[in-house]
């Protein structure tokens, strides 16, 4: 009895470390569901939205939407920010951060995103009774 005990408990230890083991080398690699790419793709939503899908691509100011975008363009626009050699107020700061890899990787989360319309949000007055 005590030695069939001790074989489920050391199976039921070692069993989620063989499945992961084997799920991780079945499993192609999917780019969208790196934490470290999403994080720096969460850092591009300041200026560039959600995902990439920019809220203000129509206006004069234009911050460019990233969804959707061929991979080799993001990565040949990144680069030339990286190097200087295409001028930018910010963007050559943040492109100089990155690895080779990363800025692969950028491309391949960017381009697999669905470019999606920003929806205005309607005007709302304010009630004078809130406004203290």
């Amino acid at each position: 009895m005590k030695k069939s005990i001790l074989t489920a408990t050391i199976i039921g230890l070692y069993s989620p470390i063989i499945v992961f083991a084997a799920d991780s080398q079945a499993m192609p690699h999917d780019i969208t569901d790196s934490v470290h790419i999403r994080s720096l793709a969460a850092s591009c939503a300041a200026c560039h939205g959600t995902n990439g899908n920019s809220a203000n691509s129509g206006q004069v100011e234009k911050t460019a939407s990233l969804a959707g975008m061929n991979a080799t363009d993001f990565k040949s626009k990144i680069l030339a920010f990286k190097s200087g050699e295409r001028a930018a107020t910010v963007m050559h700061r943040h492109a100089k951060g990155l690895s080779a890899q990363e800025i692969a990787d950028l491309a391949e989360y960017f381009s697999a995103q669905i470019p999606r319309s920003p929806i205005p949000l309607p005007s709302q007055k304010l009630i004078a009774d809130h406004a203290n």
